[in-house]
């Protein structure tokens, strides 16, 4: 998938497209109808399959006092959006600037002239331009004034009828509940990073972690989860079962939130590497013991389910 980061002089060969466009955090099942649909058409009528995408997420912008709490950075995000097959992905610089072109001008600049699309999805409460006064209604206006074609993605619903949304998505997880968050998802919910150098007591104690280190914008409950991770080693990458206490440290007096995972059977030194930690199941709520000797005994019972939670997930 070949990436841009403007949608100005495009490849001739990716104009004429079927283009999803969106946010997409969460890349949720509901983002992934959104840009399956646009791949439908792209495949019916042989034209490129791209996606438009908006960076930072406008309510950085928008909303500066509120820390957004984003489900899927970047990077994560852009790795889903390969792996479903699209051919090219477009991130548009999303500032303060771009914020006061018209829904008019978005349409005129960036779909027609930008794009040459013919062929634009959406989800139902996609917005656009200044003020937020484009939407599906005014694309499908548009769209047959320029002569693309539209679609509005209605609600995507999960097995109890209720909306899949990136706002539930959160909740469940601030709640610890990863598993309901890996429904909607269509995934298990992933945080990744550097492994970086901690102060080595897990070694020290018979128990070493990889440690990445957070920001204040992670917002799930802290606390012990059974975890599936990943190094990243390219085409050698495969997932490793272990357990991982995503938090302050409490027992040690830490100030920084630090996601310490443990890999069962594994003994390699990786820091510096690419760690991807899958949270299966949460185990209990991160908690303050009176000394090394009660953390011990209680991360041998937090191993212990652990390992039995990700044999019942097999099954």
């Amino acid at each position: 998938m070949r990436i841009y980061k403007h949608y100005i002089k495009l490849p001739e060969k990716f104009r004429n497209s079927s283009i999803a466009i969106g946010n997409f955090d969460g890349m949720h099942q509901g983002h992934c109808k959104v840009i399956s649909r646009a791949g439908i058409f792209a495949h019916e009528r042989g034209v490129p399959w791209g996606v438009l995408t908006f960076e930072p997420h406008p309510r950085e912008i928008f909303d500066i006092d509120k820390p957004l709490f984003r489900l899927t950075p970047f990077d994560m995000k852009a790795r889903q959006i390969e792996a479903m097959g699209v051919e090219f992905l477009v991130v548009i610089h999303f500032d303060t600037e771009f914020a006061k072109i018209t829904a008019e001008e978005f349409v005129d600049q960036v779909i027609v002239q930008g794009f040459e699309a013919s062929y634009v999805v959406s989800g139902f409460n996609f917005a656009f331009g200044h003020k937020r006064a484009g939407n599906t209604s005014f694309l499908q206006i548009k769209g047959e004034q320029f002569g693309f074609g539209t679609t509005g993605i209605k609600q995507v619903l999960d097995d109890t009828g209720e909306i899949i949304s990136s706002t539930r998505i959160r909740k469940f997880l601030l709640d610890g509940n990863p598993r309901a968050a890996g429904n909607l998802l269509g995934r298990n919910y992933e945080i990744e990073g550097i492994v970086s150098q901690g102060d080595q007591r897990g070694r020290k104690i018979g128990f070493p972690t990889a440690n990445i280190k957070l920001d204040d914008h992670m917002r799930i409950a802290n606390g012990v989860y059974a975890i599936k991770a990943r190094i990243d080693r390219g085409p050698d990458t495969v997932w490793h079962d272990g357990v991982a206490n995503l938090g302050y440290r409490p027992t040690f007096n830490g100030s920084q939130c630090v996601l310490e995972t443990h890999l069962f059977d594994f003994d390699e030194d990786i820091y510096d590497a690419y760690l991807r930690v899958a949270l299966i199941d949460f185990i209990r709520p991160e908690q303050k013991f009176d000394g090394v000797e009660g953390l011990t005994v209680q991360i041998k019972k937090d191993i212990s389910q652990s390992k039995s939670i990700l044999i019942d997930k097999q099954d």
